[in-house]
Formats: structure tokens, C-alpha cells, sequence
């Protein structure tokens, strides 16, 4: 689940334009929500179980990961820059 987490949270960051400032954790953690809201979703459609290979399913567990890389990360980034920010002015006090 990790591994195939590491490899749709990978291919969802090379899809979302710019720099996402995430860790790989959460690349990874992204990548396995995806997979498993992925597989929902594709059961709910009646594509999960094909006779070849699941092209659809992939796409919608893709699909889902990039979701989750455009919406979080600016949001990661943000945190990180306040919580940054606060270190350096307390430090200096």
C-alpha cells in the first residue's frame, strides 16, 4: 500500500503546476488516500473489476491524489512560513 502510495502521490505531483513545498510523507499519504477514495469511487461507478487493465480506476485514484496535492499544499506552505516566521522573531527577542 506504501509503495503504490509513494508512486500515485509521485505521478499527482508531477502533474500539479508549480512547486509544492510537502514533505514525502505526506506525498505518500496523499497517494494512498487517493488509491483507497480511488477505489470507491470506481466501485461506485461499476469500473473497478475489468477484464484488462483498469485505466479508469487509475485515473480516478490519480485524479483524487492531485486533488489532494492542489488543495493541501499551498495550505502546507502557508504553515510552514507562519510557524517559520514565529521561530525567527522569537529567537531574536
Amino acid at each position: 500500500m506504501v509503495l503504490a502510495g509513494l508512486v500515485i502521490g509521485l505521478l499527482a505531483r508531477l502533474i500539479v503546476r508549480g512547486r509544492q513545498n510537502i514533505p514525502l510523507w505526506l506525498t505518500v499519504g496523499f497517494g494512498i488516500i487517493g488509491a483507497l477514495v480511488g477505489n470507491v469511487i470506481a466501485s461506485a461507478l461499476g469500473v473497478r473489476h475489468t477484464g484488462g487493465f483498469d485505466w479508469i480506476r487509475h485515473i480516478l485514484q490519480v485524479g483524487v491524489a492531485v486533488a489532494l496535492v492542489a488543495i493541501v499544499s499551498p495550505m502546507w506552505a502557508a504553515r510552514r512560513g507562519q510557524s517559520s516566521g514565529t521561530r525567527r522573531t522569537a529567537g531574536r527577542l
